[in-house]
């Protein structure tokens, strides 16, 4: 298996498994989308002093970063050298589009066995609830999308390929296949019944996020339970997907996380999933 595309490709999905709700059409929420409240989603503890900060200038860098894989599978990074307005308009691209109507996103939807475009996450066919969120990935060059959603100004979404440019930089993966993956969160009127995304971990080799100040993320780590990951001015977040999970025979976990919602506008955002090609 050469990349995520030919793995999605291996395990097509029904389509309503890949249709995301027409979110600003609903008042109240559906059952489809109605979690059990057995589910509790507030978390244990927030991660002020608990999830690792690694300073990418500082000279035990990769040290820290080992130790941030072994004993959480997630961490903060700061001073990882891209431009903060980069990532601002990359935020700002992804509400454009998840902003557009559901009839002209849908022109974009990702095909039943496709790993491109818009659609639900691909976790969803797995729970008998759906989760309150669409997702749009990126493999590749974006225009083809982009032309279908913007017919006459596609040229300002295609800055993705420059964003996961400087995303691969920072971890020099250069021989790695890279997803960009962006994730809205629309405006819930009883975020305590949903759920943003369940709880998973990633098929990925690591995931690189941009918070900014989004609220809501959440990992699991053993004998502590659901740790909130608080955004931090500035910084990406990290986590072991199931690729390193496996190359480091197990020394790294590859964290459970999951994505819950309070009372507040739409919230968007990007992610890198980064892949071995083998």
């Amino acid at each position: 298996m050469n990349n995520l595309s030919e793995a999605y490709r291996d395990h097509p999905l029904h389509l309503h498994h890949i249709i995301p709700l027409d979110f600003d059409s609903v008042r109240t929420v559906p059952d489809s989308h109605a979690w059990p409240t057995s589910h509790a989603f507030e978390s244990d503890h927030d991660d002020q002093s608990s999830i690792p900060t690694v300073d990418l200038m500082d000279p035990e860098a990769v040290k820290l970063i080992g130790h941030a894989c072994e004993t959480w599978g997630v961490f903060h990074v700061i001073n990882h050298g891209i431009p903060m307005e980069i990532l601002d308009e990359a935020e700002s691209e992804a509400r454009r589009l998840f902003s557009l109507p559901a009839g002209q996103k849908l022109t974009a939807l990702r095909s039943p066995a496709g790993a491109t475009g818009y659609g639900l996450a691909r976790i969803s066919p797995f729970f008998n609830k759906n989760m309150w969120h669409e997702g749009f990935t990126v493999m590749g060059s974006p225009i083809d999308h982009a032309r279908k959603l913007w017919p006459d100004d596609f040229q300002r979404f295609c800055l993705w390929t420059c964003l996961k440019k400087k995303y691969r930089r920072l971890f020099s993966c250069g021989g790695a296949s890279t997803a960009l993956q962006l994730n809205s969160y629309p405006f819930c009127p009883d975020p305590s019944r949903v759920m943003g995304l369940a709880p998973h971990t990633d098929t990925s080799l690591l995931t690189i996020l941009y918070q900014n100040t989004i609220d809501g993320l959440q990992i699991f780590k053993n004998g502590v339970g659901w740790v909130l990951v608080s955004p931090t001015a500035g910084s990406l977040v990290v986590n072991v997907g199931d690729f390193l999970h496996i190359l480091s025979n197990s020394q790294f976990p590859n964290v459970i996380h999951r994505v819950v919602l309070k009372r507040e506008p739409t919230k968007v955002v990007p992610g890198l999933l980064l892949q071995p090609s083998c």
